[in-house]
C-alpha cells in the first residue's frame, strides 16, 4: 500500500532554508538602518528575497513567493533605491515580520498556509506609498 502522506522532511528543509534567508533579509535591513541607501545591503535584500521566492515556489508556497516577488519588484530598480530610509524601512521591517509569521503558520503536517492576503496587500501598498509617488502610479 502506498503512503499518500506528505513528506514532512522536505517541508522542514524548506522551513529551515526559509528561516535562514529571512534572517539574511533582516541583517540587510539592519545594515540599511545603520547605513541608509547602501547599495550592497539593497542588493543583498533584493537577491535574498528572490532566493526566498524561488524556494517558496519550488515548495508550493505561492503566497510567500508572491509576497517576496512583490517586495523585490519594489526594491529592485536602481533609480528608486535612494528612497529606502525612514518610514520605508519601518514598513519593510513590517513586511519581514509578516513573512516570519507566515512561515510559522505553515501547517507542519500538510504544508498548507491558510492565509488571507489582505495584510500583504496593505503592506505592499504602504511600501509603495513610502517609496514615492512614482511607485504608487506604477503599482496601480
Amino acid at each position: 500500500m502506498q503512503d499518500d502522506s506528505p513528506d514532512t522532511s522536505v517541508l522542514q528543509d524548506f522551513l529551515i532554508d526559509a528561516e535562514v534567508l529571512l534572517t539574511k533579509t533582516q541583517e540587510c535591513l539592519l545594515h540599511l538602518e545603520l547605513i541608509g541607501n547602501d547599495p550592497d545591503a539593497i542588493d543583498c535584500m533584493v537577491d535574498t528575497l528572490g532566493s526566498l521566492a524561488n524556494r517558496a515556489l519550488t515548495h508550493d508556497q505561492p503566497e510567500i513567493a508572491d509576497f517576496c516577488l512583490q517586495l523585490r519588484l519594489l526594491l529592485e530598480p536602481e533609480r528608486d533605491r535612494n528612497r529606502l530610509h525612514g518610514e520605508a524601512l519601518d514598513v519593510l521591517s513590517d513586511c519581514l515580520t509578516l513573512l516570519s509569521w507566515q512561515l510559522e503558520l505553515i501547517d507542519p503536517q500538510t504544508g498548507l498556509l491558510s492565509l488571507d492576503n489582505q495584510e500583504q496587500l496593505e503592506l505592499i501598498g504602504n511600501l509603495t506609498t513610502t517609496l514615492g509617488p512614482e511607485k504608487a502610479s506604477r503599482a496601480e
